[in-house]
């Protein structure tokens, strides 16, 4: 699927969203502990697509850290696409970001029960404001019908309205 240019509206967003998260400290602690809630509330839940956070991203690993027994899997990027794989042997890859090791094994998206997603803001209809580059949206538009599509926001990246298209992948729920 190819990712259309972005409309003026979510380009001011994104711009709007990056100095609202470089102007306000950040605490990942609250998130981690309702993300925390949400997967105990959730035990059929196996294994977990997490990510690596970027400055601004809430930092899941405290909550990586209170679920030993799910098996969290990490993206790395491939091109223009993602994949997954487990996270014990973690690198820096693509723009910076810690991704798994070259040599980890792909883990297949149908073993993937729930995909933990950052973004810079989201909206009370499950709406996500990505970085730009489609990456999340291809990978989510080619996940199981049945796995769950989380974000993962500070309060104040929830917003009025993401100006949603018709590519873009809604959540299922927002935890913040």
């Amino acid at each position: 699927m190819a990712i259309p240019e972005s409309t003026p509206q979510k380009s001011q967003l994104r711009v709007t969203m990056r100095q609202i998260l470089r102007d306000h400290e950040t605490d990942s602690a609250p998130v981690c502990e309702a993300l925390h809630r949400w997967l105990a509330a959730r035990p059929a839940l196996r294994t977990i697509a997490v990510y690596s956070p970027l400055p601004g991203e809430v930092d899941p690993s405290a909550a990586i850290a209170r679920h030993p027994e799910l098996r969290w899997v990490y993206p790395k990027v491939a091109g223009h696409r993602l994949t997954f794989h487990t996270g014990e042997n973690l690198t820096a890859g693509s723009f910076g970001i810690l991704e798994p090791h070259p040599d980890t094994p792909e883990v297949p998206l149908r073993e993937i029960d729930a995909f933990l997603c950052p973004g810079l803001a989201f909206d009370q209809d499950g709406g996500r404001l990505g970085r730009g580059r489609g990456f999340y949206d291809r990978l989510l538009a080619n996940a199981r019908p049945d796995a769950l599509k989380i974000g993962i926001c500070f309060p104040q990246q929830l917003v009025e309205d993401t100006f949603s298209e018709p590519h873009d992948i809604r959540m299922d729920a927002v935890i913040f």
